[in-house]
């Protein structure tokens, strides 16, 4: 009675470990998506000048390696400039990081938004360009075209500060 119970547990072992050798062996597979980017924060400085957060998504399975940022920004309609860095910044697999960029407004868009931000209204902006990224542990940076559309808000009690 003993021996035929051994021969079902037996096979049922060499079965299990067949199994988790063949999930083993195949690892994480290695996804490469396009990147994102928006603007998490605005900030408008004492003498004019903006402080832009700008938040760069990676979407991929892999630690990306963001090498450079030129995107053309628009405030209500309104051109404002380049926001363009070099942040070298690495950020873990689909997660995100922010980059602080200083920023020099055209006069247009320093009038519109310090007129908004005076009635207490928000205002939209594009962000359009590229992002130059690559993965963290090889190869050459490519560069993504980027484009979002979005809206940013003041934030109560900080004066200058949307959103």
């Amino acid at each position: 009675m003993m021996r035929g119970w051994r021969v079902p547990v037996l096979g049922s072992a060499v079965v299990l470990v067949a199994l988790l050798a063949g999930c083993s062996s195949g690892g994480t597979p290695r996804r490469v998506s396009e990147p994102a980017a928006s603007i998490q924060q605005l900030t408008v400085q004492a003498d004019g000048s903006w402080s832009v957060d700008l938040r760069l998504q990676n979407y991929s399975s892999v630690p990306m390696r963001f090498e450079a940022v030129s995107l053309a920004l628009q405030v209500g309609g309104e051109e404002a400039g380049t926001l363009a860095a070099q942040p070298a910044l690495n950020v873990g697999p689909e997660s995100a990081d922010v980059v602080t960029l200083p920023f020099a407004p055209s006069a247009n868009a320093r009038l519109l938004l310090a007129g908004r931000l005076a009635d207490g209204a928000g205002t939209s902006y594009r962000i359009e360009g590229t992002v130059s990224a690559a993965p963290a542990d090889r190869g050459k940076a490519r560069e993504y075209r980027i484009r979002r559309d979005s809206s940013l808000s003041p934030v109560p009690g900080l004066p200058g500060v949307l959103r």
